[in-house]
């Protein structure tokens, strides 16, 4: 996991490096409607002899509703092995083995997100995914089929460069599941131990306008 933390300093150290230029208006030349994109979080998949490995793919596809107010569907896939409401510290700990699922979660997500932008690239984000998952226990034999909604608020900045072609949000956001089904008991049994609710969650979003 810290290596993953070293993994993220990284990109935003490359990030900026590129002039920041604001958000387009909407009489400007460079202005896009549309974007497809993801998140520089999946380089945690390439941290070789990680056994906590999370699988983690997402794909974002958006459109421009005007140059402030943004809406994107988010497709996402991942696996994890330890309740999310755990704190940083303890994710981050070598010795956290103790607080893992007698098992994993692997998650298929259906996402709706809106960002509104404030001032030059800076905006407010509210996502709304659908979490369908599938709980296997040690030898990955299937327990369960579960269903989590989860909610993030966002707080991030955009950089936009070469020409408002790609750009860069780094971002900061809390997440909580509000609705949550058909968990199995022994799942239950560690994440009762920690919050419903996950704060100071990265975003590392990157895309292409067109």
């Amino acid at each position: 996991m810290q290596k993953k933390i070293l993994f993220l300093a990284l990109c935003l150290t490359m990030a900026s490096q590129f002039q920041a230029k604001a958000q387009s208006s909407k009489q400007d030349s460079i202005y896009k409607k549309y974007f497809i994109g993801s998140s520089f979080l999946m380089l945690g998949n390439f941290i070789p002899n990680d056994p906590n490995r999370p699988d983690f793919v997402q794909i974002n596809l958006g459109y421009r509703i005007t140059p402030k107010d943004v809406v994107f569907l988010e497709l996402k896939t991942s696996k994890f092995n330890w309740p999310l409401g755990m704190p940083w510290d303890e994710i981050v700990d070598e010795d956290r083995a103790q607080y893992n699922f007698p098992g994993y979660v692997r998650q298929f997500i259906v996402g709706f997100a809106y960002n509104r932008f404030w001032w030059k690239g800076l905006y407010t984000g509210v996502h709304a995914m659908n979490a369908y998952q599938t709980y296997r226990d040690l030898d990955k034999k299937k327990l369960a089929n579960g269903y989590t909604l989860f909610m993030t608020y966002r707080l991030g900045y955009q950089l936009n460069f070469f020409k408002n072609r790609f750009f860069f949000e780094p971002s900061i956001g809390l997440t909580h599941w509000p609705i949550k089904t058909n968990t199995p008991q022994s799942f239950k049994n560690e994440e009762k131990k920690w919050p419903n609710y996950f704060g100071w969650e990265p975003g590392l979003h990157f895309g292409y306008n067109f």
